[in-house]
């Protein structure tokens, strides 16, 4: 019972910490982040997938906060153990623990062949250009070339996760940080979801994308 109860704290604690990062520009006035611009696509698979977990008897909100708590744990472990910091975990349950634990070694396991140097993690950035914010996980020295990684704890990479990576890569350029490339890193939670990595040496039909998106974001919101 204990441990229900933690797990329940975890979960709003988690989805918190994710869901109230405010980017203001310059002038002070909010505007709106990367996931949320990203929000206004469709994704009609996710129907279906919430109607399976119906019908196995799993509630859909809990299975994704339970999920995104592992994520936030994950990100923690793989940003803090690159500045030699340790990851606080009383507040999440052992399950969600090991999950995120087993992330951090496929993290491990990629690292070792890909020795990363961290410039800044978990930064807020604004851009003042196209007017959006957003939090890149790791930007940092591959070698000697500044790369930009964005961890995933999903079963897969997604196309709009894409777009994601080309809107950081954009606020990270305009902040005065050049990328040479850009890299999803997906670590799993489990085995069976393993890991994988995908590199773009460019992003331009993405970065239009995402301007597009941008756009139709900014024209809904004028009066």
């Amino acid at each position: 019972m204990k441990k229900n109860t933690k797990t329940k704290k975890t979960i709003r604690k988690a989805t918190r910490v994710k869901a109230h990062t405010r980017y203001k520009n310059k002038q002070g006035k909010s505007v709106p982040g990367v996931t949320t611009i990203l929000g206004k696509l469709a994704k009609p698979a996710l129907v279906p997938w919430a109607n399976k977990l119906g019908l196995k008897g799993i509630d859909c909100k809990s299975y994704v906060d339970d999920k995104a708590a592992i994520g936030t744990l994950a990100h923690a472990m793989v940003t803090n153990g690159l500045a030699g910091k340790k990851t606080d975990t009383d507040e999440y349950s052992r399950e969600q623990i090991d999950q995120a634990e087993n992330s951090l070694l496929s993290f491990y396991e990629w690292e070792r062949a890909n020795k990363i140097t961290p410039i800044q993690m978990e930064v807020p950035l604004v851009s003042e250009a196209f007017q959006f914010g957003g939090t890149p996980d790791i930007y940092g020295m591959v070698g000697d070339k500044p790369v930009l990684i964005d961890i995933k704890t999903s079963k897969a990479i997604y196309t709009e996760m894409s777009y994601q990576l080309a809107a950081y890569v954009l606020l990270l350029r305009e902040n005065g940080m050049p990328v040479t490339d850009a890299r999803i890193l997906r670590i799993g939670r489990n085995e069976d979801e393993g890991f994988e990595v995908r590199r773009w040496d460019s992003l331009e039909k993405e970065t239009e994308i995402f301007k597009h998106i941008l756009a139709i974001y900014h024209l809904e919101k004028k009066r």
